[in-house]
């Protein structure tokens, strides 16, 4: 949910398979479907061991053709008018298939939302691997902010946060798609403990989810501008409270009223 990749800022390398503006999914945290799939993703149209969502089904074959036409056109429908505007019927005129099939498949936008996320989650780049903690968190920032910058990416992300709101099935999916983001990119303060950069006992979610959370309160509540800038602020600001101990695991459920702070993406 291949042309070349799109060049890399001065002075940096393009991670392998990062989106270009228009590629579905989040630029920089999902890739196009002929990418490989890397480290600890599942392959697209793969089944989810233990559940089977709407639209899901095996890789190949027709099935999986149609699947794919049906997500590009929910996508397309999305990013232009918003959730709100998700109608089955008008999707099945967009992706030339029958309505039957689309009812069947999906049954509702929620769950044809829902499947898109999933589409998304199972694409998701690698991490990064800089070998610093400081720069794998910078470059997970960055990828948050070039992912909302995006105009066609940065409305399909509403849409889907939309969609999120008024559907237990869209919720649930995307819940499932940071729950893989911030696994992903956990990785690099797992390493970062074992290389002594950051204290014994960090919790690694929650450090990776301390870095994207001021970004996305930006983009849908304040309006604040979205720059390399402000992606390398949240990514400082994460390291420092990952360093202060303030992100320790033992400190997840002493919060005021038992929360573990923000699980917003990666």
């Amino acid at each position: 949910m291949t042309e070349p990749a799109k060049p890399a800022r001065p002075g940096t390398q393009a991670h392998p398979g990062t989106p270009r503006p228009g590629d579905r999914a989040e630029p920089g945290l999902s890739r196009p479907p002929a990418m490989p799939t890397g480290s600890g993703t599942v392959r697209p149209g793969a089944d989810r061991p233990g559940t089977v969502q709407p639209g899901t089904v095996r890789p190949g074959g027709r099935t999986a053709r149609v699947r794919e036409t049906v997500l590009r056109a929910a996508e397309d429908v999305l990013s232009a008018h918003g959730f709100a505007a998700l109608d089955l019927a008008e999707i099945s005129r967009l992706a030339g298939v029958g309505k039957t099939t689309v009812y069947r498949r999906w049954g509702t936008p929620g769950a044809l939302a829902a499947d898109l996320l999933d589409d998304m989650a199972e694409q998701s780049l690698p991490r990064a691997r800089t070998g610093s903690a400081a720069t794998d968190l910078q470059e997970n920032a960055r990828l948050v902010v070039q992912t909302l910058t995006d105009p066609r990416q940065g409305r399909l992300f509403k849409a889907l946060i939309a969609a999120s709101l008024c559907n237990d099935q869209a919720a649930e999916a995307l819940h499932r798609f940071y729950a893989v983001r911030i696994d992903e990119w956990a990785g690099c303060v797992t390493d970062a403990v074992e290389r002594g950069e950051l204290p014994a006992g960090t919790d690694p979610h929650r450090v990776v989810a301390a870095v994207s959370a001021p970004l996305y309160y930006a983009f849908l509540n304040t309006g604040e501008t979205l720059d390399e800038a402000a992606a390398d602020r949240a990514a400082a600001a994460a390291l420092a409270g990952a360093r202060a101990g303030v992100l320790d695991r033992r400190r997840r459920n002493t919060q005021p009223g038992g929360g573990a702070g923000s699980g917003a993406g990666a």
